[in-house]
């Protein structure tokens, strides 16, 4: 018995396969002869299309932002160089 690796299927494949059963033109039992997957697959792709389709419509917002904060990481800068020149000073200080 020999163990069977799963497919894995690159994300322009599954936005090619999913607008096809938007569609309707061809049977849930056609698709899957067509594009050699199976009937599960392609009802999942094609609810994660019909649910993720309005976020090609919206302007401005990115998919992932990020979750830092900016002013925190400035401050943390402003920091740094206060502790770098104090550690300049004090080393001058002791002849270096």
């Amino acid at each position: 018995m020999t163990k069977q690796t799963r497919r894995k299927f690159t994300a322009s494949f599954k936005a090619k396969v999913a607008p096809e059963a938007v569609k309707n033109q061809e049977t849930l039992a056609e698709l899957p002869k067509r594009f050699d997957i199976s009937p599960v697959m392609i009802s999942q792709w094609k609810a994660a299309f019909l649910e993720n389709m309005s976020a090609a419509f919206e302007k401005g917002k990115s998919k992932e932002e990020p979750d830092v904060n900016t002013q925190e990481l400035y401050a943390q800068i402003g920091q740094q160089k206060v502790e770098i020149e104090f550690l300049k000073k004090s080393f001058k200080r002791l002849g270096g």
